[in-house]
Formats: C-alpha cells, sequence, structure tokens
C-alpha cells in the first residue's frame, strides 16, 4: 500500500463535516511551519539533540497539562475513555519537549515522550492563537492493537501531534491536540510555577 493511501484511507471513512473540520485543523497547524520570511521555519529547533538538553535556560517555561475528554471520529466498540497527564516544556525560541501518559483509546496505558517540537503564535494575526507540534515516541500500543498506530514494534510507534491552542489569561492554555485521522484530544494546561 503507497503511503498516499494509507493516509487518506482512513480520512475517507470520517463524515463530511469532521472531515472538513480534520483538513481545516491540519492546514492551520501547518501554517504554523510554513515560513513566513527569509529566515527560515519557525518553532524547528536549532539542534535535533536540544530536547534532550536538561539544563535550565532564561526564559524556560514549564506547563503541567490534563485532558479529561477526546472524540474519535469513528466509533467502536473497542474504544475506551481517553484521558492524559504530561508536562512540557517551552523554550524561549520555541521549541518543545515533553512527556505525557495517557489510556490509550483501547484502555491501554500508554506513554509519549516528545524531544522534537514548536510552537508559532499569533496565528493568522490572532493574538493568544497558536499552533503547535510535537514529535516523539509512543509506547503502549499492544495486542490485539498494536495496529491501530503506524510502524508500531513491540508497542513502540513513532508519533507526530500537531496541536492549536488558545493562551488565557495567567498563562493558561486551551488546546485541541490532532491524533492523526483517528480524533481530538482535548487539553487544558497551567504553568508550573
Amino acid at each position: 500500500m503507497n503511503f498516499v493511501k494509507l493516509v487518506v484511507s482512513p480520512i475517507n471513512t470520517i463524515s463530511p463535516i469532521m472531515n472538513r473540520a480534520f483538513i481545516l485543523m491540519m492546514l492551520i497547524a501547518a501554517s504554523a511551519v510554513i515560513p513566513s520570511h527569509a529566515e527560515g521555519l519557525k518553532g524547528i529547533p536549532g539542534s535535533w539533540t536540544e530536547g534532550f538538553n536538561l539544563e535550565q535556560k532564561a526564559g524556560d517555561r514549564w506547563d503541567f497539562n490534563v485532558s479529561p475528554y477526546s472524540v474519535h471520529f469513528s466509533s467502536s466498540p473497542d474504544h475506551k475513555y481517553v484521558w492524559l497527564v504530561g508536562v512540557e516544556r517551552e523554550r524561549s525560541d520555541g521549541t518543545i519537549t515533553g512527556a505525557a501518559y495517557f489510556s490509550n483509546s483501547f484502555g491501554q496505558p500508554t506513554g509519549y515522550f516528545y524531544p522534537w517540537g514548536g510552537v508559532s503564535k499569533n496565528i493568522l494575526g490572532i493574538e493568544n492563537l497558536y499552533a503547535k507540534w510535537t514529535a516523539g515516541l509512543l509506547y503502549g500500543y499492544k495486542a490485539p492493537f498494536e495496529d491501530k498506530v503506524p510502524f508500531n514494534n513491540n508497542g513502540f510507534s513513532p508519533a507526530v501531534v500537531p496541536a492549536l491552542g488558545y493562551e488565557l489569561e495567567g498563562g493558561k492554555k486551551v488546546q485541541l491536540n490532532i491524533f492523526g485521522a483517528a480524533g481530538l484530544m482535548f487539553q487544558f494546561s497551567a504553568p508550573i510555577k
């Protein structure tokens, strides 16, 4: 099966309204990494190893993340309640690093470590609106659901999660994470003092 067919096939099974919403969200999230000037891509880490650097730098921001609710684009009797807790660091240059622990769509405990990511703020000229992406490694999708995420090998699989969010007063955030063609996760974040 070619790559385009692999990506487009699940999207075709989504209802037309959800399909349009999914495509719109993906386009808005993608706009965060489209170069707006000659300096290059925003939110791309200067070094591929920066996410592993635990040294505190001026301007670092740490957030506690929680997701109490997710919605799937298609229903299945196998789907369970999904929740998430995590911690995330945002550098002053917009690079993102973090880790999350969650119950996946099939009730399995799952971890997500993402040493790569970025954020672009004031999307579409709207103050406090941001688009974000993270990339890393998932662990937890095991039999009989190991085929529910691409490239799974013994529970380990790569992941890329685009998101769109809005920063409220006091640094609190509301965010919508897009997990492929499967669904949306609603997330709340608060700064760690």
